[in-house]
């Protein structure tokens, strides 16, 4: 990509149902020669390689939280980045940013992976460099990346009482701006760091009256973002374009799923603006306008 461009690519758009057409949540952030990975669900180095982005040009993974569908692509990404063929070639230390707990995740996985790093080190003569992991860790509102003319800003969200911490994202870039509200429920936060936005991509829920009456549904539900709240969120923001990822949408073997045109549908009672819901690998060129693009296979 050209340094000017701006490049949003959602690289999962799914939940911990290991589903084949939505992977887990993760998504891809480019400009100004930067690189960086937020959240690694399941499947992010296979998104990556549908890309044709090496895995170990990632300049940094960011992550919002600490559930494992938005972690356990995380040992993936760090130690098939280090190999050296063509996919992978990191050859600097792993960066990784987050709200607290990133220190103690990544130290825990460097005791796990212990003897596969030894043995590579040893046997396929890998950098030393390319395995070292340097961790950021953060624990309030404010700038947390600067590089390239990319300004990063991570904001606290709501997605309850004991999921905490749980940032969202601000990227700023060109005088453009894009914002990924990660795992929420209804959240003033994402309205304050969302308003004039050209991009805001939002997680939604939703989940049949039938099943509602389930005790584990609603506190899945009473986690998230309903498409009617996620509605008041965007008619407040006003972005030039809502986005949904994420989609927490529960089902049974005996009841269905919402559809999306169920869910557009409860969105459209409270917001009359641009709206699409992401996909796997669908990327958004933010310029003066946010250009959509679906996935094509080569």
């Amino acid at each position: 990509m050209m340094p000017g461009d701006f490049r949003i690519t959602l690289l999962g758009t799914g939940t911990p149902i290991p589903r084949p057409d939505r992977f887990g949540p993760s998504t891809l952030v480019e400009a100004g020669g930067q690189r960086l990975l937020i959240d690694a669900g399941r499947g992010a180095t296979i998104r990556l390689y549908q890309l044709g982005v090496a895995i170990g040009s990632i300049d940094a993974l960011m992550m919002t939280h600490y559930h494992s569908d938005h972690t356990n692509g995380i040992p993936d990404v760090w130690l098939t980045g280090w190999l050296k063929s063509h996919y992978a070639r990191r050859s600097t230390p792993f960066r990784v940013i987050g709200p607290a707990g990133a220190k103690e995740l990544m130290e825990n996985l460097e005791r796990a992976y212990a003897a596969d790093i030894r043995i590579r080190l040893v046997d396929e003569k890998l950098p030393p460099d390319g395995i070292k992991v340097a961790v950021e860790e953060y624990d309030r509102d404010g700038v947390v990346y600067e590089q390239g003319g990319l300004t990063v800003i991570a904001f606290e969200v709501d997605h309850g009482d004991v999921i905490k911490p749980a940032y969202g994202y601000r990227f700023e870039y060109g005088g453009r701006a894009a914002v990924l509200s990660s795992d929420t429920r209804y959240n003033p936060n994402v309205i304050k760091h969302g308003t004039g936005a050209d991009l805001l991509i939002h997680e939604v829920a939703a989940a049949r009256p039938e099943l509602m009456k389930e005790a584990h549904i609603q506190r899945i539900i009473a986690h998230h973002t309903t498409p009617r709240e996620a509605g008041r969120v965007f008619a407040a923001a006003k972005p030039k374009l809502a986005v949904y990822t994420h989609l927490v949408l529960p089902r049974t073997d005996t009841i269905a799923p919402p559809t999306l045109d169920e869910v557009i549908a409860e969105t459209r009672q409270t917001y009359d603006g641009p709206l699409v819901i992401g996909e796997d690998l669908m990327s958004f060129e933010i310029g003066d306008d946010v250009a959509v693009k679906r996935w094509e296979p080569q």
